[in-house]
């Protein structure tokens, strides 16, 4: 019984961890490409001087 509660609350964690991380990364994708956009705005508007 105690392995079976064991096992059960490993899974739950390492569930619970991959969530956070999936969305850790999300939130730095969506960073990456904001930053990226403007970068590109400002060359853009660089060339137009």
């Amino acid at each position: 019984m105690a392995d079976n509660y064991l096992e059960k609350k490993m899974e739950e964690y390492n569930a619970r961890k991959a969530a956070e991380d999936k969305a850790r990364k999300a939130i730095w994708r969506k960073r990456l490409d904001a930053y990226r956009k403007r970068l590109e705005e400002e060359k853009k508007e660089q060339e137009e001087k």
